[in-house]
Protein backbone atom coordinates (compact mmCIF):
# COMPACT_ATOMS: atom_id res chain seq x y z
CA UNK A 1 0.00 0.00 0.00
CA UNK A 2 0.91 3.64 -0.32
CA UNK A 3 2.25 5.84 2.24
CA UNK A 4 0.16 9.06 3.45
CA UNK A 5 1.90 11.62 0.97
CA UNK A 6 1.55 9.24 -1.86
CA UNK A 7 -1.95 8.72 -1.77
CA UNK A 8 -2.19 12.96 -1.03
CA UNK A 9 -0.20 13.50 -4.18
CA UNK A 10 -1.80 11.18 -6.26
CA UNK A 11 -5.44 12.91 -5.17
CA UNK A 12 -3.76 16.51 -5.89
CA UNK A 13 -2.66 15.07 -9.71
CA UNK A 14 -6.71 13.53 -9.55
CA UNK A 15 -7.94 16.84 -8.67
CA UNK A 16 -5.69 18.98 -11.44
CA UNK A 17 -6.61 16.48 -14.31
CA UNK A 18 -10.24 16.28 -13.14
CA UNK A 19 -11.34 19.91 -14.40
CA UNK A 20 -15.17 19.08 -14.69
CA UNK A 21 -16.98 15.87 -14.68
CA UNK A 22 -15.52 14.76 -18.24
CA UNK A 23 -12.04 15.14 -17.43
CA UNK A 24 -12.75 13.16 -14.21
CA UNK A 25 -14.37 10.26 -16.29
CA UNK A 26 -11.47 10.55 -18.55
CA UNK A 27 -8.97 10.54 -15.98
CA UNK A 28 -10.48 7.35 -13.89
CA UNK A 29 -10.51 5.78 -17.25
CA UNK A 30 -7.29 5.87 -17.72
CA UNK A 31 -6.13 4.74 -14.20
CA UNK A 32 -8.47 1.84 -14.20
CA UNK A 33 -7.28 0.81 -18.18
CA UNK A 34 -3.21 1.04 -16.55
CA UNK A 35 -4.56 -1.23 -13.71
CA UNK A 36 -6.03 -4.16 -15.65
CA UNK A 37 -9.59 -3.15 -16.32
CA UNK A 38 -11.62 -3.82 -19.80
CA UNK A 39 -13.82 -1.07 -21.05
CA UNK A 40 -17.46 -2.78 -21.77
CA UNK A 41 -19.71 -0.89 -24.68
CA UNK A 42 -23.42 -1.19 -23.23
CA UNK A 43 -24.57 -2.21 -27.11
CA UNK A 44 -22.55 -5.45 -27.36
CA UNK A 45 -23.25 -8.90 -25.24
CA UNK A 46 -21.29 -9.01 -22.22
CA UNK A 47 -18.21 -11.76 -21.69
CA UNK A 48 -17.03 -12.11 -18.39
CA UNK A 49 -14.91 -14.12 -16.26
CA UNK A 50 -14.49 -14.61 -12.31
CA UNK A 51 -12.39 -11.85 -10.99
CA UNK A 52 -12.45 -10.20 -14.45
CA UNK A 53 -11.72 -6.25 -13.99
CA UNK A 54 -14.12 -4.44 -15.96
CA UNK A 55 -16.07 -0.94 -16.64
CA UNK A 56 -18.60 0.86 -18.63
CA UNK A 57 -18.79 5.01 -19.11
CA UNK A 58 -22.14 6.46 -19.31
CA UNK A 59 -22.13 9.84 -21.41
CA UNK A 60 -18.87 10.39 -21.09
CA UNK A 61 -19.66 12.02 -16.90
CA UNK A 62 -20.34 8.41 -15.54
CA UNK A 63 -18.56 5.36 -14.78
CA UNK A 64 -18.96 2.28 -13.38
CA UNK A 65 -16.10 -0.34 -12.75
CA UNK A 66 -16.29 -3.95 -11.14
CA UNK A 67 -14.64 -6.18 -10.47
CA UNK A 68 -16.69 -9.57 -10.83
CA UNK A 69 -16.91 -12.17 -7.57
CA UNK A 70 -15.76 -15.40 -7.55
CA UNK A 71 -18.76 -17.34 -6.15
CA UNK A 72 -22.30 -17.60 -7.82
CA UNK A 73 -24.71 -15.09 -9.17
CA UNK A 74 -26.80 -14.89 -6.12
CA UNK A 75 -24.01 -13.78 -3.81
CA UNK A 76 -24.46 -9.93 -4.16
CA UNK A 77 -22.35 -6.53 -4.85
CA UNK A 78 -20.31 -4.75 -2.63
CA UNK A 79 -21.07 -1.32 -4.07
CA UNK A 80 -19.36 2.45 -4.06
CA UNK A 81 -21.15 5.44 -4.87
CA UNK A 82 -20.27 8.27 -6.16
CA UNK A 83 -21.26 11.43 -8.29
CA UNK A 84 -18.62 13.49 -10.81
CA UNK A 85 -20.27 16.27 -11.38
CA UNK A 86 -19.61 20.17 -9.08
CA UNK A 87 -21.55 23.43 -8.68
CA UNK A 88 -20.29 25.92 -11.42
CA UNK A 89 -20.99 27.41 -14.45
CA UNK A 90 -21.90 26.15 -18.21
CA UNK A 91 -21.91 28.34 -21.03
CA UNK A 92 -24.58 28.85 -23.16
CA UNK A 93 -25.14 28.79 -26.88
CA UNK A 94 -24.43 31.99 -28.85
CA UNK A 95 -22.55 33.19 -25.56
CA UNK A 96 -20.56 36.05 -26.94
CA UNK A 97 -21.74 39.70 -25.76
CA UNK A 98 -20.01 42.60 -26.85
CA UNK A 99 -19.58 45.48 -24.32
CA UNK A 100 -18.31 48.80 -24.45
CA UNK A 101 -14.45 49.22 -25.64
CA UNK A 102 -14.27 45.96 -27.32
CA UNK A 103 -14.82 43.41 -23.69
CA UNK A 104 -16.36 40.61 -24.76
CA UNK A 105 -18.06 38.70 -21.94
CA UNK A 106 -19.61 35.15 -21.93
CA UNK A 107 -23.28 34.22 -21.40
CA UNK A 108 -23.68 31.77 -18.64
CA UNK A 109 -25.76 29.67 -16.47
CA UNK A 110 -25.09 28.56 -13.27
CA UNK A 111 -25.55 24.68 -12.85
CA UNK A 112 -26.25 23.37 -9.20
CA UNK A 113 -25.67 25.45 -6.13
CA UNK A 114 -22.52 27.29 -6.08
CA UNK A 115 -20.94 30.01 -3.68
CA UNK A 116 -21.53 32.50 -6.07
CA UNK A 117 -18.94 35.69 -4.74
CA UNK A 118 -16.09 32.74 -4.23
CA UNK A 119 -15.63 32.77 -8.16
CA UNK A 120 -15.40 36.33 -8.43
CA UNK A 121 -11.45 37.69 -9.64
CA UNK A 122 -10.04 34.58 -9.93
CA UNK A 123 -7.69 33.05 -13.33
CA UNK A 124 -10.57 31.09 -14.69
CA UNK A 125 -10.98 28.59 -17.94
CA UNK A 126 -12.90 26.61 -20.36
CA UNK A 127 -13.48 22.55 -20.24
CA UNK A 128 -16.11 20.19 -21.46
CA UNK A 129 -17.30 18.43 -24.45
CA UNK A 130 -17.22 19.07 -27.95
CA UNK A 131 -19.63 17.49 -30.36
CA UNK A 132 -18.53 17.13 -34.36
CA UNK A 133 -19.65 15.46 -37.38
CA UNK A 134 -19.57 11.54 -37.27
CA UNK A 135 -20.25 8.96 -39.75
CA UNK A 136 -23.78 9.68 -39.31
CA UNK A 137 -26.32 11.91 -37.75
CA UNK A 138 -26.58 9.51 -34.80
CA UNK A 139 -23.27 9.18 -34.21
CA UNK A 140 -21.47 12.41 -33.78
CA UNK A 141 -18.01 12.36 -32.63
CA UNK A 142 -17.08 12.99 -29.10
CA UNK A 143 -13.80 14.76 -28.34
CA UNK A 144 -13.15 17.20 -24.94
CA UNK A 145 -11.39 20.05 -24.76
CA UNK A 146 -9.39 21.76 -21.87
CA UNK A 147 -7.78 25.06 -22.25
CA UNK A 148 -5.09 24.81 -19.85
CA UNK A 149 -4.46 28.76 -19.39
CA UNK A 150 -6.16 31.00 -17.58
CA UNK A 151 -8.70 32.50 -20.45
CA UNK A 152 -11.29 34.42 -18.26
CA UNK A 153 -12.69 36.32 -14.87
CA UNK A 154 -15.70 37.19 -13.49
CA UNK A 155 -14.49 40.95 -12.34
CA UNK A 156 -16.04 42.18 -9.07
CA UNK A 157 -17.68 45.34 -8.58
CA UNK A 158 -15.19 48.14 -6.82
CA UNK A 159 -16.34 48.70 -3.59
CA UNK A 160 -16.32 52.62 -4.43
CA UNK A 161 -19.49 51.81 -6.61
CA UNK A 162 -21.06 49.82 -3.95
CA UNK A 163 -19.95 50.51 -0.47
CA UNK A 164 -21.91 48.27 1.30
CA UNK A 165 -20.71 45.12 -0.57
CA UNK A 166 -19.14 43.98 2.71
CA UNK A 167 -22.74 44.16 4.45
CA UNK A 168 -24.46 41.70 2.65
CA UNK A 169 -24.46 41.73 -1.36
CA UNK A 170 -27.20 40.17 -3.75
CA UNK A 171 -25.60 38.46 -7.16
CA UNK A 172 -27.96 38.56 -9.98
CA UNK A 173 -26.61 34.80 -11.94
CA UNK A 174 -27.71 37.04 -15.31
CA UNK A 175 -25.96 40.11 -14.33
CA UNK A 176 -23.36 39.54 -12.11
CA UNK A 177 -21.69 36.56 -12.63
CA UNK A 178 -20.80 36.67 -16.31
CA UNK A 179 -17.26 36.20 -17.25
CA UNK A 180 -14.80 38.18 -19.71
CA UNK A 181 -12.91 36.54 -22.50
CA UNK A 182 -11.08 39.40 -23.28
CA UNK A 183 -11.09 42.78 -25.99
CA UNK A 184 -11.55 42.25 -29.75
CA UNK A 185 -11.21 45.45 -32.16
CA UNK A 186 -13.80 46.20 -34.38
CA UNK A 187 -12.75 44.63 -37.21
CA UNK A 188 -13.66 41.40 -35.65
CA UNK A 189 -17.06 39.81 -35.33
CA UNK A 190 -17.89 38.61 -32.04
CA UNK A 191 -20.26 35.95 -33.12
CA UNK A 192 -18.40 32.27 -33.34
CA UNK A 193 -15.92 34.18 -31.67
CA UNK A 194 -15.98 31.64 -28.96
CA UNK A 195 -16.38 28.22 -31.15
CA UNK A 196 -13.21 29.48 -33.17
CA UNK A 197 -11.39 29.56 -29.78
CA UNK A 198 -12.62 26.17 -29.49
CA UNK A 199 -11.64 24.56 -32.59
CA UNK A 200 -7.93 26.41 -33.02
CA UNK A 201 -7.53 24.56 -29.48
CA UNK A 202 -8.88 21.70 -31.00
CA UNK A 203 -7.52 21.73 -34.43
CA UNK A 204 -10.35 21.58 -36.15
CA UNK A 205 -12.51 23.27 -38.43
CA UNK A 206 -15.22 25.41 -36.55
CA UNK A 207 -18.05 24.71 -39.44
CA UNK A 208 -17.62 20.75 -37.59
CA UNK A 209 -18.61 21.62 -34.07
CA UNK A 210 -22.24 20.52 -34.32
CA UNK A 211 -22.52 21.79 -30.14
CA UNK A 212 -20.83 21.57 -27.38
CA UNK A 213 -21.24 21.10 -23.40
CA UNK A 214 -18.74 23.72 -21.75
CA UNK A 215 -17.78 24.75 -18.31
CA UNK A 216 -15.84 26.61 -16.17
CA UNK A 217 -13.35 25.72 -14.04
CA UNK A 218 -10.91 27.79 -11.69
CA UNK A 219 -7.32 27.09 -12.82
CA UNK A 220 -5.75 27.39 -9.60
CA UNK A 221 -3.89 23.98 -8.95
CA UNK A 222 -5.12 21.61 -5.69
CA UNK A 223 -2.07 22.04 -2.64
CA UNK A 224 -1.80 21.17 0.61
CA UNK A 225 -2.30 23.93 3.26
CA UNK A 226 -1.97 23.99 7.07
CA UNK A 227 1.40 24.03 9.62
CA UNK A 228 1.44 20.48 8.55
CA UNK A 229 -0.10 20.31 5.84
CA UNK A 230 -2.64 18.60 7.70
CA UNK A 231 -5.29 20.05 4.62
CA UNK A 232 -6.42 19.66 1.13
CA UNK A 233 -7.54 22.76 -0.92
CA UNK A 234 -9.06 22.08 -4.09
CA UNK A 235 -11.79 22.82 -6.60
CA UNK A 236 -14.12 19.98 -6.93
CA UNK A 237 -13.15 18.19 -3.73
CA UNK A 238 -17.12 17.39 -3.27
CA UNK A 239 -17.21 15.10 -4.27
CA UNK A 240 -14.44 13.91 -6.64
CA UNK A 241 -12.24 13.15 -3.37
CA UNK A 242 -14.99 10.41 -2.90
CA UNK A 243 -14.30 9.15 -6.18
CA UNK A 244 -10.99 8.91 -6.04
CA UNK A 245 -11.04 7.19 -2.71
CA UNK A 246 -13.45 4.56 -4.17
CA UNK A 247 -11.20 3.79 -7.28
CA UNK A 248 -8.32 3.41 -5.07
CA UNK A 249 -9.90 1.21 -2.85
CA UNK A 250 -11.31 -0.89 -5.87
CA UNK A 251 -7.96 -1.12 -7.59
CA UNK A 252 -6.10 -2.46 -4.35
CA UNK A 253 -9.46 -4.81 -2.90
CA UNK A 254 -8.66 -8.18 -2.98
CA UNK A 255 -10.67 -10.65 -4.55
CA UNK A 256 -14.28 -12.83 -2.93
CA UNK A 257 -17.15 -14.25 -3.84
CA UNK A 258 -19.14 -10.94 -4.32
CA UNK A 259 -19.01 -8.49 -7.02
CA UNK A 260 -17.04 -5.26 -5.93
CA UNK A 261 -18.69 -2.21 -7.69
CA UNK A 262 -17.52 1.44 -8.31
CA UNK A 263 -20.19 3.55 -9.44
CA UNK A 264 -19.72 7.19 -10.31
CA UNK A 265 -22.70 8.96 -11.56
CA UNK A 266 -23.38 12.32 -13.00
CA UNK A 267 -25.64 15.17 -12.41
CA UNK A 268 -26.33 14.50 -8.64
CA UNK A 269 -25.91 18.55 -8.15
CA UNK A 270 -28.93 19.02 -10.16
CA UNK A 271 -31.31 15.94 -9.02
CA UNK A 272 -29.85 12.68 -10.14
CA UNK A 273 -32.95 12.83 -13.20
CA UNK A 274 -30.53 12.27 -16.00
CA UNK A 275 -29.42 8.90 -18.05
CA UNK A 276 -26.20 9.22 -16.54
CA UNK A 277 -27.77 9.70 -12.95
CA UNK A 278 -28.78 8.03 -9.39
CA UNK A 279 -32.50 8.25 -10.25
CA UNK A 280 -32.05 6.48 -13.66
CA UNK A 281 -31.69 2.76 -13.81
CA UNK A 282 -28.23 3.03 -15.78
CA UNK A 283 -26.56 0.62 -12.29
CA UNK A 284 -30.00 -1.67 -11.68
CA UNK A 285 -29.37 -2.41 -15.60
CA UNK A 286 -25.15 -2.88 -15.04
CA UNK A 287 -26.30 -5.22 -12.34
CA UNK A 288 -28.51 -7.65 -13.88
CA UNK A 289 -26.43 -8.19 -16.74
CA UNK A 290 -23.52 -8.88 -14.62
CA UNK A 291 -26.29 -11.49 -13.16
CA UNK A 292 -26.84 -12.93 -16.62
CA UNK A 293 -23.32 -12.97 -17.59
CA UNK A 294 -23.03 -15.38 -14.33
CA UNK A 295 -25.54 -17.61 -15.35
CA UNK A 296 -28.55 -16.38 -13.25
CA UNK A 297 -32.25 -14.61 -14.18
CA UNK A 298 -34.49 -12.72 -11.97
CA UNK A 299 -34.73 -14.70 -9.24
CA UNK A 300 -30.41 -14.88 -8.71
CA UNK A 301 -30.41 -10.95 -9.30
CA UNK A 302 -33.26 -10.46 -6.58
CA UNK A 303 -31.28 -12.29 -4.55
CA UNK A 304 -28.00 -10.58 -4.98
CA UNK A 305 -29.84 -7.51 -4.39
CA UNK A 306 -30.86 -8.83 -0.78
CA UNK A 307 -27.26 -9.59 -0.08
CA UNK A 308 -25.70 -6.42 -1.16
CA UNK A 309 -24.81 -3.47 0.87
CA UNK A 310 -24.34 -0.02 -0.55
CA UNK A 311 -21.75 3.13 0.49
CA UNK A 312 -23.29 6.22 -0.31
CA UNK A 313 -20.15 8.42 -0.29
CA UNK A 314 -20.88 12.14 -0.48
CA UNK A 315 -18.77 14.80 1.94
CA UNK A 316 -20.32 16.48 4.88
CA UNK A 317 -20.13 19.22 6.59
CA UNK A 318 -17.29 19.83 9.18
CA UNK A 319 -18.15 22.34 12.10
CA UNK A 320 -16.65 25.48 11.12
CA UNK A 321 -14.22 27.15 13.69
CA UNK A 322 -15.92 30.89 12.94
CA UNK A 323 -19.85 29.13 13.21
CA UNK A 324 -19.90 26.83 15.09
CA UNK A 325 -23.69 27.64 15.89
CA UNK A 326 -24.57 26.34 12.68
CA UNK A 327 -24.17 22.37 13.81
CA UNK A 328 -25.43 20.04 16.01
CA UNK A 329 -24.73 20.57 19.51
CA UNK A 330 -24.13 17.02 19.83
CA UNK A 331 -23.11 15.61 16.58
CA UNK A 332 -20.71 17.42 14.70
CA UNK A 333 -17.92 16.04 13.09
CA UNK A 334 -14.35 17.60 12.75
CA UNK A 335 -11.85 18.20 10.10
CA UNK A 336 -9.15 15.02 10.54
CA UNK A 337 -11.65 12.67 12.71
CA UNK A 338 -12.37 10.24 10.01
CA UNK A 339 -15.04 8.95 7.64
CA UNK A 340 -18.59 10.64 8.31
CA UNK A 341 -21.60 8.65 8.56
CA UNK A 342 -24.95 11.20 7.96
CA UNK A 343 -27.99 10.28 9.37
CA UNK A 344 -31.37 12.68 9.11
CA UNK A 345 -34.87 12.12 10.68
CA UNK A 346 -36.79 12.77 7.50
CA UNK A 347 -34.62 10.04 5.44
CA UNK A 348 -33.04 12.50 3.25
CA UNK A 349 -29.91 10.09 3.87
CA UNK A 350 -30.15 6.33 3.72
CA UNK A 351 -28.73 5.23 6.82
CA UNK A 352 -30.68 3.22 9.31
CA UNK A 353 -28.98 1.82 12.73
CA UNK A 354 -28.46 -1.52 10.69
CA UNK A 355 -26.22 0.24 7.89
CA UNK A 356 -24.89 2.24 10.43
CA UNK A 357 -23.63 -0.45 12.69
CA UNK A 358 -22.20 -2.21 9.45
CA UNK A 359 -20.14 0.79 8.90
CA UNK A 360 -18.90 1.90 11.90
CA UNK A 361 -17.85 -1.86 12.59
CA UNK A 362 -15.54 -1.84 9.25
CA UNK A 363 -14.44 1.17 10.39
CA UNK A 364 -13.21 -0.66 13.54
CA UNK A 365 -11.89 -3.27 11.72
CA UNK A 366 -9.93 -1.38 9.23
CA UNK A 367 -8.76 1.18 12.19
CA UNK A 368 -10.00 4.23 11.15
CA UNK A 369 -12.21 6.29 13.37
CA UNK A 370 -15.51 7.17 12.29
CA UNK A 371 -18.44 10.09 13.33
CA UNK A 372 -21.44 11.67 12.95
CA UNK A 373 -23.07 14.03 10.85
CA UNK A 374 -26.57 15.31 12.15
CA UNK A 375 -28.54 18.47 11.09
CA UNK A 376 -28.91 21.36 13.29
CA UNK A 377 -33.11 20.79 13.84
CA UNK A 378 -33.26 24.51 12.41
CA UNK A 379 -30.82 23.70 9.38
CA UNK A 380 -32.68 21.84 6.47
CA UNK A 381 -30.04 19.36 4.70
CA UNK A 382 -30.00 18.22 1.50
CA UNK A 383 -29.79 14.82 0.03
CA UNK A 384 -27.00 12.61 -1.43
CA UNK A 385 -27.46 9.38 -3.73
CA UNK A 386 -28.35 6.67 -1.59
CA UNK A 387 -31.84 7.89 -0.80
CA UNK A 388 -32.34 8.22 -4.69
CA UNK A 389 -30.80 4.74 -5.44
CA UNK A 390 -32.98 2.92 -3.51
CA UNK A 391 -36.07 4.32 -5.66
CA UNK A 392 -34.43 2.02 -8.34
CA UNK A 393 -32.83 -1.02 -5.91
CA UNK A 394 -34.04 -2.01 -2.89
CA UNK A 395 -30.75 -1.97 -1.00
CA UNK A 396 -29.27 -1.69 2.62
CA UNK A 397 -26.80 0.81 2.88
CA UNK A 398 -25.38 3.83 4.50
CA UNK A 399 -24.66 7.55 3.39
CA UNK A 400 -21.24 8.75 4.51
CA UNK A 401 -18.39 11.20 3.24
CA UNK A 402 -15.29 13.03 4.62
CA UNK A 403 -16.13 16.08 6.68
CA UNK A 404 -15.01 19.38 4.99
CA UNK A 405 -15.62 23.25 4.72
CA UNK A 406 -16.67 25.52 2.20
CA UNK A 407 -18.90 22.54 0.38
CA UNK A 408 -19.47 24.19 -3.18
CA UNK A 409 -17.22 27.34 -3.09
CA UNK A 410 -15.24 27.40 -5.32
CA UNK A 411 -12.44 25.70 -3.47
CA UNK A 412 -13.15 23.41 -0.68
CA UNK A 413 -11.06 22.25 2.25
CA UNK A 414 -10.62 18.74 3.32
CA UNK A 415 -8.05 16.61 5.75
CA UNK A 416 -5.33 14.44 4.52
CA UNK A 417 -5.44 12.38 6.95
CA UNK A 418 -9.35 12.22 6.33
CA UNK A 419 -8.78 10.69 2.77
CA UNK A 420 -6.77 8.12 3.73
CA UNK A 421 -9.15 6.96 6.15
CA UNK A 422 -11.68 6.85 3.85
CA UNK A 423 -9.29 4.58 1.59
CA UNK A 424 -8.86 2.40 4.13
CA UNK A 425 -12.43 1.79 5.32
CA UNK A 426 -13.44 1.86 1.18
CA UNK A 427 -11.13 -0.79 1.08
CA UNK A 428 -11.89 -2.77 4.14
CA UNK A 429 -15.61 -2.94 2.91
CA UNK A 430 -14.47 -4.33 -0.26
CA UNK A 431 -12.41 -6.81 1.41
CA UNK A 432 -14.63 -8.03 4.26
Amino acid sequence: MKSKKEYIDDLIAFMNESVCNFFAVKTMRQTLDDNGFKELNPANRWSLEPGGKYYVVKNNSAIFAFVVGTGGAADGFKIISAHSDSPGFRIKPNPEMLCDGGIVKLNTEVYGGPILYTWFDRPLSIAGRVMLKGADALHPETRLVCIHRPLLTIPHLAIHFNRNVNDGNHLSKQKDMLPVLGRINQFVDKNGYLLQLIADEMGVDATDIIDCDLLLYDTTPACTVGVNDEFITSGRLDDLSMAHAAMTALIESDGGAMTRVMAIFDNEETGSGTKQGAASPVLAQILRRIVACQGGGEEEYLRAVASSFMVSADNAHAIHPNYPEKHDPTNHPVIGGGPVIKINANCKYMTDADSAAVFKTICEEAGVPCQYFVNHSDVAGGSTLGNILTSQIDLRGVDMGNAMWAMHSVRETASTDDHVYAIKAFRQFYNC
